[in-house]
């Protein structure tokens, strides 16, 4: 392991939320973990009516290498996990958080692999976020805004961020479409923003709790999915659903459940950290076993 990095991760021999409860910075989340425990444990309530399509897996955005990961800098983690992902053959995405360089350091990854990803943007004002979506156009496959990480208060307050109106999520769709680029929205987990989709009816969705690490709801991504993604379906091109997803049963309940895509990140982070560049193929294939 690279001596530059003390992971932050305790290498559980099964990652379910039970090993870091409320280790936040750090791998765990809000209310003792139990939104991450369950994201986890309630897959395996929907085994039974899993079918054979296996839906696209992609790697979910991550930032706060330092804070959260342990590496000693904020750039090399965002070049390892993206080479580490496109060797593994997992689909891309990139985040934002504070400062800037975070988002600029996943564009600068993305670029240097020669390869796109979706990228998404902290629910700032309007203004700042187009100026993100100018930044990230030439590596992104599509863009889109994480209204989940209004519930991070710190950075809420650090950097005024703001709970998204349908109007300002349809002026951010319109300039999307001007960028030739899909319109994501992701952080769908409570019952309001059912409104929300069916008002600005985005090419993507993604039913997120941020993997059970901010204050939103409770329960877990899957029963969200299996109670709403037909509604959900209805408004928006595609659904996507991250949330504690460990084996290849998961991925059959995910697909039977209506979502055309997941999104994994604890896994592939922690294969990164204990196997290296390797790690995250070595994961995937045990995720696909």
């Amino acid at each position: 392991m690279d001596s530059r990095i003390e992971p932050k991760c305790h290498f559980c021999e099964t990652c379910d939320g039970h090993g870091c409860v409320s280790e936040l910075p750090g791998m765990g989340g809000v209310y003792d973990n139990e939104n991450f425990i369950r994201n986890c444990a309630d897959w395996d309530r929907y085994a039974a009516a899993a079918d054979a399509v296996v839906p696209e897996i992609r790697l979910a955005p991550i930032t706060g290498a330092m804070q959260n990961v342990g590496y000693a800098e904020e750039r090399p983690f965002y070049g390892d996990l993206v080479n580490a992902s496109v060797l593994a053959g997992i689909r891309l995405s990139i985040g934002d958080g504070y400062p800037d360089e975070k988002l600029r350091f996943g564009i600068e990854a993305l670029s240097a692999a020669g390869t796109k990803g979706a990228v998404f943007i902290k629910p700032y004002e309007n203004d700042r976020i187009l100026e993100r979506m100018e930044w990230a156009a030439p590596v992104a496959e599509c863009v889109g805004v994480d209204i989940d990480s209004y519930a991070i208060l710190t950075m809420r307050n650090l950097v005024n961020l703001q709970q998204k109106t349908p109007t300002d999520l349809l002026e951010l769709k319109a300039y999307a479409g001007r960028l030739g680029l899909p319109f994501m929205i992701k952080g769908i987990f409570r019952p309001e923003d059912l409104a929300l989709v069916e008002a600005v009816r985005p090419d993507i969705i993604v039913i997120s709790n941020h993997g059970g690490r901010v204050a939103t709801a409770k329960g877990s991504t899957v029963d969200f999915l299996a109670e709403h993604a037909r509604v959900l379906a209805s408004h928006s091109g595609q659904v996507w659903v991250d949330g504690g997803i460990r084996k290849r049963r998961d991925l059959l309940v995910a697909s039977t459940l209506g979502a055309s895509e997941v999104m994994v990140a604890r896994p592939f982070i922690t294969a990164l950290l204990h196997g290296g560049l390797e790690g995250p193929r070595n994961r995937l294939k045990e995720m696909l076993s």
